[in-house]
């Protein structure tokens, strides 16, 4: 039998991500059986349980794709010398929001995680952990932006970064719950809220 490349496998991987993340922003995480998906893929069953055992699993890869996106922005503000003001920072994570609501809707697949987390323990670890990476970059943001003058000495760089992280989450429920809300709107907000 032919060895399958790793390109292969990749991108068979691949294929399997973007029918769970289809079949949980159209059916819900509760309502997406496995079955759904491996329809969705158009894979055998056996293929499918090489790559993902659990919709946990699926939810994990899907999660940690899209925080990878979010982290690898945020690390190329660390890098930038002066980094941007903290509303320029908060606008960038919001566009990646809306662009994550308009490209596959991933953002909705979220809020269904989150909610999960409150049940499920390995849920909540992986919350945990993913959002822990997302949140530690932003106090990283303050501890740079209060260096440079930014934001007051004695301010805490830790309630910052979960300050600026619930505002990233807020728009997240705003948009995904009530609708009617746009980025600039809500980052104009902000900006008068910190001044």
């Amino acid at each position: 039998m032919p060895r399958v490349s790793e390109a292969h496998l990749a991108a068979r991987r691949q294929q399997i991500l973007d029918a769970a993340a289809r079949c949980f922003v159209r059916n819900g995480f509760h309502q997406t059986s496995m079955q759904d998906v491996i329809k969705e893929a158009g894979l055998s069953v056996g293929a499918f349980y090489r790559y993902f055992k659990s919709k946990n699993e699926l939810i994990t890869a899907i999660a940690g794709e899209k925080i990878s996106a979010v982290t690898a922005v945020l690390d190329g503000l660390l890098l930038l010398d002066p980094m941007p003001p903290i509303p320029e920072v908060l606008e960038r994570l919001l566009e990646l929001v809306d662009a994550a609501v308009v490209e596959d809707g991933t953002v909705r697949i979220a809020v269904q995680v989150w909610g999960e987390a409150v049940h499920d323990p390995e849920v909540g670890a992986l919350v945990a952990e993913i959002y822990g990476r997302v949140r530690g970059r932003v106090v990283l943001m303050a501890e740079h932006a209060q260096a440079a003058g930014q934001i007051p000495a004695d301010a805490d760089p830790a309630g910052i970064g979960a300050a600026i992280f619930g505002l990233v989450q807020g728009y997240i429920l705003q948009r995904i719950l009530l609708g009617g809300i746009d980025r600039q709107t809500y980052a104009n907000g902000i900006r008068a809220l910190l001044h």
